[in-house]
Protein backbone atom coordinates (compact mmCIF):
# COMPACT_ATOMS: atom_id res chain seq x y z
CA UNK A 1 0.00 0.00 0.00
CA UNK A 2 1.65 3.51 -1.16
CA UNK A 3 0.80 6.96 0.41
CA UNK A 4 1.11 10.07 -1.02
CA UNK A 5 -0.16 13.78 -0.02
CA UNK A 6 -2.45 15.93 -2.02
CA UNK A 7 -1.29 19.59 -2.29
CA UNK A 8 -4.04 21.86 -2.90
CA UNK A 9 -2.06 25.21 -2.13
CA UNK A 10 -5.67 26.90 -1.14
CA UNK A 11 -5.87 30.05 -0.29
CA UNK A 12 -8.79 30.83 2.22
CA UNK A 13 -8.04 34.55 2.35
CA UNK A 14 -6.14 37.63 2.25
CA UNK A 15 -4.60 37.02 5.42
CA UNK A 16 -2.64 34.01 3.39
CA UNK A 17 0.00 35.54 0.89
CA UNK A 18 0.54 33.83 -2.04
CA UNK A 19 3.91 33.29 -1.21
CA UNK A 20 3.06 31.51 1.90
CA UNK A 21 0.84 29.44 0.07
CA UNK A 22 3.46 28.46 -2.47
CA UNK A 23 5.91 28.00 0.39
CA UNK A 24 3.84 26.16 2.55
CA UNK A 25 3.32 23.26 -0.39
CA UNK A 26 7.19 23.28 -0.70
CA UNK A 27 7.38 22.60 3.20
CA UNK A 28 4.71 20.08 3.26
CA UNK A 29 6.64 17.82 0.02
CA UNK A 30 9.84 18.15 2.36
CA UNK A 31 7.98 17.08 5.37
CA UNK A 32 6.04 13.45 3.42
CA UNK A 33 9.43 12.53 2.20
CA UNK A 34 11.31 12.66 5.64
CA UNK A 35 8.04 10.84 7.17
CA UNK A 36 7.74 8.29 4.62
CA UNK A 37 5.30 8.88 2.17
CA UNK A 38 5.76 7.36 -1.19
CA UNK A 39 4.62 10.42 -3.08
CA UNK A 40 3.55 13.97 -3.35
CA UNK A 41 0.81 15.45 -5.77
CA UNK A 42 0.25 18.71 -7.15
CA UNK A 43 -2.82 20.23 -8.53
CA UNK A 44 -3.31 22.35 -11.06
CA UNK A 45 -5.93 25.23 -11.05
CA UNK A 46 -6.06 28.89 -11.99
CA UNK A 47 -7.02 32.76 -11.73
CA UNK A 48 -8.90 32.44 -8.66
CA UNK A 49 -8.17 31.23 -4.75
CA UNK A 50 -9.05 27.50 -4.97
CA UNK A 51 -6.19 26.80 -5.75
CA UNK A 52 -2.42 28.67 -6.29
CA UNK A 53 -0.74 25.46 -8.21
CA UNK A 54 -0.71 26.98 -11.75
CA UNK A 55 2.03 24.16 -13.05
CA UNK A 56 2.42 20.78 -11.67
CA UNK A 57 5.43 19.98 -13.71
CA UNK A 58 7.14 23.20 -12.04
CA UNK A 59 6.41 22.39 -8.50
CA UNK A 60 7.53 18.99 -9.42
CA UNK A 61 10.85 20.27 -10.97
CA UNK A 62 11.63 23.08 -7.84
CA UNK A 63 10.80 19.73 -4.86
CA UNK A 64 13.21 17.92 -6.86
CA UNK A 65 16.01 19.43 -6.06
CA UNK A 66 14.72 19.60 -2.52
CA UNK A 67 13.89 15.88 -1.82
CA UNK A 68 15.64 12.45 -3.25
CA UNK A 69 13.74 10.16 -2.84
CA UNK A 70 9.67 10.47 -2.51
CA UNK A 71 8.10 10.09 -6.03
CA UNK A 72 6.33 13.61 -7.62
CA UNK A 73 3.33 14.16 -9.32
CA UNK A 74 0.79 16.29 -11.33
CA UNK A 75 -2.68 15.59 -9.95
CA UNK A 76 -3.52 16.51 -12.68
CA UNK A 77 -2.51 18.58 -15.85
CA UNK A 78 -5.27 19.71 -16.87
CA UNK A 79 -4.66 18.66 -21.04
CA UNK A 80 -6.87 20.92 -23.04
CA UNK A 81 -5.32 23.68 -21.50
CA UNK A 82 -1.68 22.89 -22.93
CA UNK A 83 0.30 23.24 -26.04
CA UNK A 84 1.00 19.78 -26.66
CA UNK A 85 4.51 19.72 -27.86
CA UNK A 86 5.62 22.20 -24.67
CA UNK A 87 3.69 19.48 -22.27
CA UNK A 88 6.11 17.17 -23.83
CA UNK A 89 9.24 19.11 -23.24
CA UNK A 90 8.48 19.89 -19.87
CA UNK A 91 7.37 16.13 -19.24
CA UNK A 92 11.07 15.21 -20.10
CA UNK A 93 12.64 17.86 -18.17
CA UNK A 94 10.40 17.39 -15.05
CA UNK A 95 11.40 13.47 -15.22
CA UNK A 96 15.01 14.19 -15.70
CA UNK A 97 15.83 16.38 -12.83
CA UNK A 98 13.59 14.63 -10.72
CA UNK A 99 15.24 11.61 -11.55
CA UNK A 100 12.98 9.17 -13.11
CA UNK A 101 10.63 9.81 -10.23
CA UNK A 102 7.36 11.54 -11.79
CA UNK A 103 4.04 10.68 -11.82
CA UNK A 104 2.26 11.96 -14.39
CA UNK A 105 -1.37 12.98 -13.49
CA UNK A 106 -3.47 14.02 -16.25
CA UNK A 107 -7.45 15.12 -16.61
CA UNK A 108 -9.63 16.80 -19.30
CA UNK A 109 -10.80 19.90 -16.39
CA UNK A 110 -13.79 20.91 -15.22
CA UNK A 111 -13.95 25.00 -14.44
CA UNK A 112 -15.21 26.61 -17.53
CA UNK A 113 -13.83 29.94 -15.39
CA UNK A 114 -10.25 28.97 -16.30
CA UNK A 115 -11.03 27.48 -20.05
CA UNK A 116 -12.65 30.99 -20.93
CA UNK A 117 -9.50 32.25 -19.99
CA UNK A 118 -7.17 30.05 -22.25
CA UNK A 119 -9.39 30.87 -25.32
CA UNK A 120 -10.44 26.76 -24.74
CA UNK A 121 -14.27 25.80 -25.39
CA UNK A 122 -15.27 23.28 -22.19
CA UNK A 123 -17.37 21.82 -24.70
CA UNK A 124 -14.49 20.66 -26.25
CA UNK A 125 -12.48 19.56 -23.65
CA UNK A 126 -13.29 15.55 -24.18
CA UNK A 127 -12.05 15.77 -27.59
CA UNK A 128 -9.14 17.64 -27.30
CA UNK A 129 -8.13 15.36 -24.02
CA UNK A 130 -8.39 12.32 -26.44
CA UNK A 131 -6.12 14.22 -28.77
CA UNK A 132 -3.43 15.47 -26.33
CA UNK A 133 -3.10 11.18 -24.45
CA UNK A 134 -2.15 10.36 -28.38
CA UNK A 135 0.40 13.13 -28.67
CA UNK A 136 1.47 12.78 -25.47
CA UNK A 137 2.28 8.56 -25.58
CA UNK A 138 3.67 8.92 -28.68
CA UNK A 139 6.03 12.00 -28.60
CA UNK A 140 7.51 10.20 -25.29
CA UNK A 141 7.55 6.55 -26.83
CA UNK A 142 9.03 8.09 -30.70
CA UNK A 143 11.73 9.72 -31.36
CA UNK A 144 10.04 11.07 -34.64
CA UNK A 145 6.40 11.85 -34.71
CA UNK A 146 3.73 13.38 -36.34
CA UNK A 147 0.10 13.78 -35.49
CA UNK A 148 -3.07 14.88 -37.80
CA UNK A 149 -6.42 14.99 -35.62
CA UNK A 150 -9.36 17.46 -35.38
CA UNK A 151 -7.54 19.77 -32.87
CA UNK A 152 -4.31 19.23 -33.28
CA UNK A 153 -2.04 19.19 -35.84
CA UNK A 154 1.40 18.23 -35.46
CA UNK A 155 4.50 17.91 -38.38
CA UNK A 156 6.74 15.27 -37.97
CA UNK A 157 8.82 16.62 -34.76
CA UNK A 158 11.52 15.73 -31.94
CA UNK A 159 11.38 16.49 -28.22
CA UNK A 160 14.62 16.71 -27.11
CA UNK A 161 14.84 16.13 -23.25
CA UNK A 162 13.71 12.26 -23.44
CA UNK A 163 11.96 11.15 -19.81
CA UNK A 164 14.52 8.55 -17.59
CA UNK A 165 11.89 6.33 -17.38
CA UNK A 166 10.98 4.48 -19.51
CA UNK A 167 9.32 4.23 -22.11
CA UNK A 168 7.39 6.99 -20.40
CA UNK A 169 6.30 7.87 -16.47
CA UNK A 170 3.42 6.45 -14.93
CA UNK A 171 0.53 7.71 -16.17
CA UNK A 172 -2.48 8.10 -14.07
CA UNK A 173 -6.07 9.62 -15.35
CA UNK A 174 -8.58 11.24 -13.12
CA UNK A 175 -12.01 12.09 -14.81
CA UNK A 176 -16.09 11.19 -14.14
CA UNK A 177 -16.62 10.14 -17.38
CA UNK A 178 -16.57 6.40 -16.95
CA UNK A 179 -16.12 6.06 -21.05
CA UNK A 180 -12.26 7.98 -20.47
CA UNK A 181 -11.56 5.92 -17.27
CA UNK A 182 -12.19 2.30 -19.06
CA UNK A 183 -10.00 3.82 -22.57
CA UNK A 184 -7.32 4.26 -19.33
CA UNK A 185 -7.61 0.54 -18.69
CA UNK A 186 -7.44 -0.58 -22.06
CA UNK A 187 -4.16 1.57 -22.31
CA UNK A 188 -2.46 0.46 -19.01
CA UNK A 189 -2.63 3.72 -17.35
CA UNK A 190 -3.75 3.98 -13.71
CA UNK A 191 -6.95 5.92 -12.13
CA UNK A 192 -7.01 8.42 -9.38
CA UNK A 193 -10.34 8.09 -8.18
CA UNK A 194 -12.38 9.53 -5.58
CA UNK A 195 -15.54 9.53 -2.79
CA UNK A 196 -15.31 13.33 -2.44
CA UNK A 197 -17.00 13.92 0.82
CA UNK A 198 -18.81 10.96 1.51
CA UNK A 199 -18.96 7.82 3.57
CA UNK A 200 -18.83 4.30 3.30
CA UNK A 201 -21.83 3.64 1.62
CA UNK A 202 -19.57 6.86 -0.95
CA UNK A 203 -16.34 4.53 -1.10
CA UNK A 204 -19.19 1.30 -1.29
CA UNK A 205 -20.38 2.74 -4.67
CA UNK A 206 -17.14 3.50 -5.68
CA UNK A 207 -15.81 0.57 -5.76
CA UNK A 208 -18.92 -0.89 -7.64
CA UNK A 209 -18.79 2.12 -10.34
CA UNK A 210 -14.88 1.08 -10.53
CA UNK A 211 -15.84 -2.43 -11.27
CA UNK A 212 -18.82 -1.81 -13.68
CA UNK A 213 -16.47 0.09 -16.00
CA UNK A 214 -13.99 -2.73 -15.95
CA UNK A 215 -16.68 -5.22 -16.58
CA UNK A 216 -17.49 -3.46 -19.59
CA UNK A 217 -13.66 -3.55 -20.66
CA UNK A 218 -13.65 -7.21 -20.39
CA UNK A 219 -11.33 -7.00 -17.62
CA UNK A 220 -10.86 -7.31 -14.07
CA UNK A 221 -10.33 -4.22 -11.83
CA UNK A 222 -7.51 -5.71 -10.35
CA UNK A 223 -5.55 -5.83 -12.98
CA UNK A 224 -5.40 -1.77 -12.75
CA UNK A 225 -3.72 0.03 -10.23
CA UNK A 226 -5.33 2.80 -8.99
CA UNK A 227 -5.24 5.66 -6.11
CA UNK A 228 -8.14 7.00 -3.86
CA UNK A 229 -8.15 10.70 -2.57
CA UNK A 230 -9.27 10.98 0.91
CA UNK A 231 -9.41 13.27 3.39
CA UNK A 232 -8.05 12.55 6.57
CA UNK A 233 -7.00 13.55 9.57
CA UNK A 234 -5.73 12.22 13.35
CA UNK A 235 -5.62 14.31 16.54
CA UNK A 236 -6.90 14.18 20.00
CA UNK A 237 -8.19 17.62 19.87
CA UNK A 238 -11.57 17.97 19.05
CA UNK A 239 -10.69 21.89 17.80
CA UNK A 240 -8.21 20.39 15.29
CA UNK A 241 -10.50 18.03 14.16
CA UNK A 242 -12.94 20.69 13.32
CA UNK A 243 -10.47 22.88 11.85
CA UNK A 244 -9.87 20.34 9.24
CA UNK A 245 -13.02 19.44 8.89
CA UNK A 246 -14.15 23.07 8.18
CA UNK A 247 -11.27 23.28 5.49
CA UNK A 248 -12.21 20.70 4.00
CA UNK A 249 -16.22 22.26 3.34
CA UNK A 250 -14.45 24.85 1.96
CA UNK A 251 -12.88 22.94 -0.47
CA UNK A 252 -15.75 20.74 -1.56
CA UNK A 253 -17.78 24.26 -1.90
CA UNK A 254 -15.23 26.02 -3.59
CA UNK A 255 -15.31 23.04 -6.14
CA UNK A 256 -18.55 22.57 -6.64
CA UNK A 257 -19.24 26.23 -7.23
CA UNK A 258 -16.52 26.47 -10.03
CA UNK A 259 -18.10 23.35 -11.56
CA UNK A 260 -21.33 24.42 -11.83
CA UNK A 261 -21.00 28.16 -12.81
CA UNK A 262 -22.00 29.89 -8.96
CA UNK A 263 -18.91 31.07 -8.47
CA UNK A 264 -18.99 34.45 -7.47
CA UNK A 265 -17.11 36.98 -6.40
CA UNK A 266 -16.47 40.79 -5.50
CA UNK A 267 -13.38 41.16 -6.00
CA UNK A 268 -12.86 38.81 -9.44
CA UNK A 269 -10.37 37.28 -7.45
CA UNK A 270 -11.94 35.52 -3.83
CA UNK A 271 -14.39 33.53 -4.73
CA UNK A 272 -17.11 33.77 -2.27
CA UNK A 273 -17.52 30.55 0.22
CA UNK A 274 -20.92 29.92 0.44
CA UNK A 275 -23.45 26.78 1.36
CA UNK A 276 -23.74 24.42 -1.44
CA UNK A 277 -26.59 22.12 -1.81
CA UNK A 278 -24.91 19.38 -0.93
CA UNK A 279 -23.76 20.07 2.49
CA UNK A 280 -22.73 18.33 5.04
CA UNK A 281 -22.99 18.93 8.85
CA UNK A 282 -19.54 18.63 10.87
CA UNK A 283 -21.01 15.68 12.64
CA UNK A 284 -21.73 14.24 9.15
CA UNK A 285 -18.26 14.17 8.11
CA UNK A 286 -16.84 12.72 11.22
CA UNK A 287 -18.94 9.82 10.52
CA UNK A 288 -17.89 9.58 7.15
CA UNK A 289 -14.26 10.40 7.06
CA UNK A 290 -11.37 9.17 8.44
CA UNK A 291 -11.08 11.57 11.36
CA UNK A 292 -10.47 11.27 15.17
CA UNK A 293 -8.00 9.71 17.38
CA UNK A 294 -5.38 7.95 15.69
CA UNK A 295 -6.91 4.37 16.90
CA UNK A 296 -10.11 5.56 15.08
CA UNK A 297 -8.26 6.81 11.82
CA UNK A 298 -6.64 3.70 11.60
CA UNK A 299 -9.68 1.31 12.18
CA UNK A 300 -11.34 3.50 9.64
CA UNK A 301 -8.96 3.54 6.76
CA UNK A 302 -8.43 -0.57 6.84
CA UNK A 303 -12.45 -0.84 6.37
CA UNK A 304 -12.25 1.62 3.59
CA UNK A 305 -9.38 -0.29 2.17
CA UNK A 306 -11.37 -3.28 2.45
CA UNK A 307 -13.83 -2.34 0.70
CA UNK A 308 -12.57 -0.09 -1.84
CA UNK A 309 -9.22 -2.11 -1.82
CA UNK A 310 -6.94 0.59 -3.73
CA UNK A 311 -2.93 0.53 -4.30
CA UNK A 312 -2.64 3.99 -3.17
CA UNK A 313 -3.94 6.68 -0.62
CA UNK A 314 -3.61 10.36 -1.51
CA UNK A 315 -4.39 12.38 1.87
CA UNK A 316 -5.42 15.95 1.57
CA UNK A 317 -2.96 17.71 3.24
CA UNK A 318 -3.33 21.98 2.36
CA UNK A 319 -7.07 22.63 2.40
CA UNK A 320 -7.81 26.39 2.65
CA UNK A 321 -6.27 28.15 5.75
CA UNK A 322 -5.15 25.20 7.94
CA UNK A 323 -2.28 25.67 10.31
CA UNK A 324 1.01 24.61 8.56
CA UNK A 325 2.47 23.31 11.94
CA UNK A 326 -0.17 21.75 12.74
CA UNK A 327 -0.76 19.96 9.26
CA UNK A 328 3.53 19.12 9.46
CA UNK A 329 3.02 17.79 13.01
CA UNK A 330 0.27 15.62 10.94
CA UNK A 331 2.27 14.66 8.34
CA UNK A 332 4.74 13.75 10.85
CA UNK A 333 1.99 11.59 12.84
CA UNK A 334 0.73 9.53 9.59
CA UNK A 335 4.60 8.25 8.94
CA UNK A 336 5.53 7.50 12.81
CA UNK A 337 2.26 5.60 13.67
CA UNK A 338 -0.66 5.68 10.88
CA UNK A 339 1.23 4.12 8.02
CA UNK A 340 2.82 1.70 9.76
CA UNK A 341 -0.19 0.66 11.48
CA UNK A 342 -1.96 -0.18 8.36
CA UNK A 343 0.79 -1.61 6.31
CA UNK A 344 1.29 -3.88 9.80
CA UNK A 345 -1.99 -4.89 9.42
CA UNK A 346 -2.13 -5.93 5.29
CA UNK A 347 0.81 -7.19 6.10
CA UNK A 348 2.98 -5.12 4.08
CA UNK A 349 6.35 -4.78 5.64
CA UNK A 350 7.30 -0.45 6.20
CA UNK A 351 10.43 -0.90 5.66
CA UNK A 352 10.32 -3.14 2.44
CA UNK A 353 7.35 -1.02 1.21
CA UNK A 354 10.03 2.26 1.48
CA UNK A 355 13.03 0.39 -0.11
CA UNK A 356 10.77 -0.69 -3.20
CA UNK A 357 9.40 3.24 -4.08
Amino acid sequence: MEFGVFILAQQRGYHQSSREVIRNSVEQTVAAEAAGFDNAWYAEHHFNNYSLSPSPLMTVAHCAGRTSRIRLGTAVCILPLYQPLRLLAEVGFADTVSDGRLDLGVGSGYQDFEFQRFGTSLEDAHELYAEMMDVLQLGLTEKLFSYDGKHLKIPPTSIAVRTVQEPLPPIWVTSGNPNTLGKAMREGHNLFVTALLKGLDGVHDLRTRLEGIAEKEGRKLEGTKFGFLRCAFASDNPAEVDSYLDNARFQRRLSESLKFRRAQSEDGYLIKEEPSPTDVTFDELRSNLPVGNVNQVIDRMLEEISILKPDHIAIQTQLGDFDQKTMLEQIELWGERIIPAIRKELGTDTAQARDAA
